[in-house]
Parts: structure tokens; sequence; C-alpha cells
């Protein structure tokens, strides 16, 4: 049987035609095992400074006028012992949103797990874990923080985790990735029913990767359309949408087992509300094949159409709303412009039309340490990736950019940027009216 939906006002009201949440963020990958080679680890938070700054970038955030944040909390800072707890890593800046008037939504698994979980993902108490830590902290902002995401990106976190062996449990095989897919999904329904069990009506919002796959010759548009499932499956395990129909479902059930997939589908966590997470230099991937005959993908920068064809995918998918919950482009401050002006005429276009895009978050914020970071030797200063509305410089200080004003421009003038919404189809998947 299903979970218990939020209770209808609360989703109807920040998915309303005449809402638009207006958000940014600070990178927040938390990556906490030490790599074999350098020993570094990657936590975002501490390799910009956010964790000196904090009070000083949120004060950024406010002098944008946004009404939203997505805002991570650091898990293996809160719980760095499994009977130990320090909140203040959570409390102290999710405070200082709410007095500023911002909605936190709260990212509560950005890949990294803490230390003391020893197989990561295939903890097998993983789900009881990630549920206990949710349903804590919810019952420290009960009525106040209504937005969470139970884990950022499922399909990655398997992928680097399970496929790739990068970060824990370093599994490296297609049936590792399921494994790891199958525990992610199973984490973000126990994450959803504690969130709801302290709040009926918290909305449980989803963030996912998006990839657009084309095949660069007929030999190999089997394999592009099993990726372009593959880019559901992550939500599609959560919401118990893998049945015999499924087109990966054999595959899944050879690999997982029948018994993992039922317990998937008896506990059903169908998303109340997508974040799409696209970038013009990774989203469009096109299948070649090299001299040698091997699979290889190809990113080709690309800005014309992704919002629309990402945006429009989804909802035909899943029939929720959506907001960009990652959008930004890297390099000089003329094409980071360029794109905010075209991604934001690109949700125009979408909402004229009825599809229900109800935010936009340029991120991140402020520019990111590349992950190749963890397993390189050079400083940090020569791993920024400048993408924010903010530069850093060598000493970490927020430079502004020309986006700054430009995105504060757009902010004020409230939902007239992108139009009104054409919707009776918000929220029509759940119920909402």
């Amino acid at each position: 049987m299903g979970r218990p939906l939020p209770t209808r006002t609360r989703l109807a009201e920040l998915t309303a035609p005449d809402a638009f949440w207006w958000a940014t963020g600070i990178e927040d990958t938390f990556i906490t095992a030490p790599h074999a080679v350098t020993g570094r680890t990657l936590d975002e938070y501490e390799l910009t400074g956010h964790y000196d700054r904090w009070r000083h970038d949120l004060g950024l955030m406010a002098g944008l006028g946004v009404n939203a944040a997505r805002y991570g909390v650091p898990w293996h800072r809160i719980q760095p012992q499994r009977n130990r707890w320090e909140w203040q890593h959570a409390d102290e800046p999710l405070e200082r949103l709410l007095d500023l008037g911002i909605s936190p939504q709260v990212d509560l698994v950005h890949y990294g797990l803490p230390a003391w979980m020893e197989r990561a993902y295939l903890d097998p108490d993983y789900p009881a874990h990630v549920a206990e830590y949710a349903a804590r902290l919810a019952e420290r902002f009960r009525g106040r923080i209504h937005w969470y995401t139970p884990l950022n990106e499922p399909r990655i976190t398997a992928w680097y985790c399970g496929r790739l062996g990068w970060w824990p449990p370093h599994e490296r095989s297609w049936k590792g990735f399921l494994k790891v897919l199958a525990a992610v999904a199973a984490g973000i329904q126990s994450t959803v029913a504690a969130l709801r069990a302290v709040d009926p009506e918290i909305v449980a919002y989803h963030v996912d990767a998006t990839d657009l796959y084309e095949a660069s010759e007929p030999s190999l548009e089997t394999e592009a359309e099993r990726r372009r499932n593959l880019v559901f499956l992550g939500l599609d395990l959560v919401s118990g949408r893998v049945d015999r129909a499924h087109p990966l479902h054999d595959w899944l059930l050879e690999e997982l087992g029948e018994a993992a997939l039922r317990r998937l589908a008896e506990h059903a966590t169908p998303p109340d509300v997508i974040g799409l997470n696209l970038y013009p230099m990774f989203t469009r991937k096109r299948l070649l094949r090299d001299k040698r005959g091997l699979l290889r993908i190809a990113m080709p920068y690309s800005e014309h159409g992704l919002v629309e064809a990402v945006a429009r995918d989804y909802h035909e998918h899943f029939g929720v709303p959506m907001m960009l919950s990652e959008i930004a482009t890297a390099g000089p401050e003329a094409r980071r412009l360029r794109w905010l002006e075209r991604s934001l005429a690109a949700v125009r276009l979408l909402r004229e039309e009825g599809t229900p895009v109800t935010g936009y978050t340029w991120w991140p914020m402020l520019a990111l340490v590349a992950w190749a970071w963890r397993q390189g030797r050079r400083p940090v200063e020569q791993h920024l990736v400048q993408m924010g509305l903010w530069d850093l410089d060598a000493e970490l200080n927020r430079r502004p950019t020309a986006l700054v004003d430009a995105y504060r421009t757009a902010v004020s003038a409230g939902a007239a940027p992108v139009g009104a919404l054409r919707s009776a189809q918000v929220g029509m998947a759940r119920g909402v009216t």
C-alpha cells in the first residue's frame, strides 16, 4: 500500500498557478571518505569557506530578494557518531534563512553519508538511519519548513557509488549500480514516510539529474533508448512505477530479485514536486563509437531547446509540478548572462503552454570546487569552477558578477519575467485543486 499523502492545503499553496519560487543555493556535495591515494575528502562547504562565512553568504542570498533557497545540511557533521548529534550545523543556518523570510528547501543527503556508515548506501540499516535523521530534523522545524529533498540525484549517486566506484561503497558494475539505486530508493521512501509522520504537510521535493540521450548512428539507438529509461529509473523505483510493463523490468528482476522490487512497489512514494537539474555543458549526451568500436559519450555544449525538452519529458512521464532546481553554466560572465536570459525565456514558454514549471534556481550561487579536487594534488583555487552569481578568488572572497544585478532584477519582478502559468494541470496528478 502507498504512503500517506500530504494535506492538500500546503501542496496547493506551494504549486499554485500564481506562485513562483525564485531560489539559489550553495553547492553542497559532501564525500566524507578520504581518497585512497590523496587522502582528500570533498566537503564543498569547507572548500568554499561556507562553514566560516555562512552568515555572510545567507546575507548575499537575502540581498537577491529570493523567496526560497535550496540548502543542504551536512549530515556528517550533525551526526558525527552513531549516537551523537550536533544540531547547530542545521539549526543556525536554517533559523537564519527563516528570519530572512527565505523558505528553506532542505537538501538532506547530497551524495555523501556519515563515515560511521561503513557500507554507505548498502548498509542494511541505511533506510532506518536516514529516516531517523530526517524525522529528528523535521521535528525541530515542524510547521515552519515544508520543503524537503530526501536525496539529491538518485541516479548520479548510484552511478558514482555503484558503477564507477569513486565514492563509497565503491561498487564497480551495473549490478552495483542497481543495488545502490534500489537502496537509495528505499531510503527516499523511508525518509518521506518519517517526514510525514512528523508533519503531514511536508512536501517531497525530489531533485533529479536530467540527461537527453541521442544516438550518432542507428546501431546505437537501442542503447540510447535504454539510457533514456535509466534517466527516470530512480524516481520510477521510488514511485512504484516499475511493474512488468516497465521497459527495464526484466533486467531489474534478474539483478535485484522479485522481493526487492515488491518492497519498493509496496512502499510507493510518488513525488509532490520534481526538481530538474540541467546544465548546457552536461545535459545533452551523444552516444558514439570510437575507432576501436567502443561506446563513448560526448557532451556537446547546448543551450537551444534544452530546458523545454527536459521539462516536457518529465511532465509527460510524471505529471507533477516542477522547479528548475539547478540551472547554471560555467565560463565568462557574458555566457552566464546569456544563459540566464535564454533559460528564463524557456520557462516563460513552458508556462504559457501549460507545463507547470513553478520555480527557478540559479545554482550554484557561488563558484564551486570541481570534484577532481578529491583525487588531485593542486590547491583549491586551481579547482574553482566559476559558474555562480558570485565568483571566488584565491582567498575565497565573494566577487559579485554582472549576474547579481541581473538576477536581482528578475526576482524583484515576481512572476512577471516568466509570465502567467496557464494551468489547470498543476497538481492534477496528485489531486490538488
